[in-house]
């Protein structure tokens, strides 16, 4: 009987910062990858096989990509970012490929979903209320308790995500919202906005990797800058966490807890949760990979990097030695602190002379426009450390930082266009 070749489909964006990891992780497994995005990628030396699709018609790419998989054959339908997770359950449905339940992977991706399962499950997470993008903001903002958390449903990155200590916060908050859901070709007339209570205390962020059901923790990575609000930039993780070892197991509990609420049984999860007196809430859970290129301090048994993993363990590999390697590493999202035109990054080489730093990425290229959040969808880039121990690792992140000078222009009004 012939063997399949080791052939997996990519679903990605052109904007995703996670394609070139996965590519240059199927190229050392000697993986072939099949890719499938919407615009054509600068990335097209690393891209044999690519396609297009419309991720957004979701009947129509299903049926459009099932076909290019068959055409092709491949082991396994993989999700690069949220965009990707329900359309490649869909698609891995339909061709008999393991994967998560379409119905689980929808209910990892949209919010008001997932708190439903939770809290049907029972999970600790915040107790959300749904309601129409275009309610009327001001009965709504009378009938809330405060402080709470406004989001939308569907969005990623905490782009959105805005805490309301009153009600005249609260009116603030979804007019802003709707406004980033408009930029982004959402209909507002179907679109759903979530209110729940703000839970306090110190995030962290789990990275696993679901077989069959069961949970496999990759690893904890605390987050220890307060994410009080208004809104929540992420900046620093930073494993292995520093927790004491029963809360770490608690908190490990609940997320495989969390992910069994959801239906998900299969590939890689990344959740965020909140560990107060009350112990570890759920506040997300994902059902892909970590973002951004933080999966790039992790190495796994021999070498494996977190995105050579998650290939094998599609295909259908027996994995081994998943333990991280002992030393503590981080990864600063480097935050953006203002909108405005980039011009340059300066004192790049300083800041990498600081002790323990690996490696300085900027992402965002010069002259482009760059948007803080809660509009914002990307960072300016990233910083990367190594150490003995977790304070060495935040203490020289936030030593190199501290040495890199954004020059930003402010940006141009717009102007009319005249004609004769």
């Amino acid at each position: 009987m012939e063997t399949a070749p080791r052939r997996v489909m990519l679903l990605t964006t052109p904007t995703s910062y996670r394609t070139a990891a996965f590519l240059h992780a199927a190229q050392r497994l000697g993986i072939e990858t099949l890719v499938i995005e919407d615009t054509p990628s600068p990335l097209r030396e690393l891209l044999p096989l690519r396609f297009t699709a419309d991720f957004r018609d979701t009947a129509g790419a299903t049926e459009q990509i099932a076909e290019i998989a068959r055409q092709y054959g491949v082991r396994a339908v993989i999700p690069v970012d949220d965009s990707g997770t329900v359309l490649a359950a869909l698609i891995a449905q339909r061709l008999g490929l393991p994967s998560n339940d379409p119905d689980a992977a929808l209910a990892a991706r949209d919010k008001w979903i997932m708190r439903q399962r939770l809290a049907a499950a029972g999970v600790p997470a915040p107790r959300a209320q749904a309601f129409p993008a275009l309610a009327d903001t001001a009965s709504l903002a009378r009938s809330m308790s405060y402080p709470c958390v406004v989001k939308p449903t569907r969005l990623s990155g905490s782009r959105g995500v805005i805490r309301a200590d009153d009600p005249l916060s609260f009116v603030r908050a979804v007019d802003r919202i709707r406004s980033i859901l408009a930029s982004d070709g959402i209909d507002l007339r179907t679109a759903q906005l979530l209110a729940e209570p703000f839970v306090p205390g110190f995030e962290v962020a789990v990275e696993g990797l679901l077989t069959d059901g069961e949970f496999q923790l990759l690893a904890l990575f605390d987050k220890p800058d307060p994410l009080d609000g208004p809104f929540f930039e992420e900046t620093i993780y930073v494993t292995p966490s520093r927790l004491p070892p029963t809360v770490q197991d608690e908190i490990v509990a609940v997320t495989a807890k969390a992910a069994r609420a959801l239906g998900l049984r299969t590939g890689p999860v990344h959740a965020e949760l909140r560990v107060n007196e009350a112990g570890p809430w759920v506040i997300e859970l994902a059902g892909r990979s970590i973002g951004g290129l933080c999966s790039r301090i992790l190495e796994f048994g021999t070498g494996l990097s977190l995105e050579e993993l998650i290939l094998a363990h599609a295909v259908g590999e027996q994995l081994a030695g998943l333990e991280r390697r002992p030393d503590a590493v981080g990864v600063m999202m480097i935050p953006i602190p203002r909108a405005g035109i980039l011009k340059d990054v300066e004192g790049i080489e300083e800041a990498s002379s600081v002790p323990g730093i690996t490696g300085i990425e900027i992402t965002v290229k010069r002259n482009h426009r760059i948007v803080p959040l809660p509009e914002g969808a990307s960072y300016l880039g990233f910083i990367f450390a190594r150490g003995n121990d977790p304070t060495e690792v935040e203490t020289a992140l936030r030593l190199a930082h501290a040495r890199l000078r954004i020059r930003l222009a402010p940006e141009l009004p717009v102007l009319g266009v005249f004609t004769t």
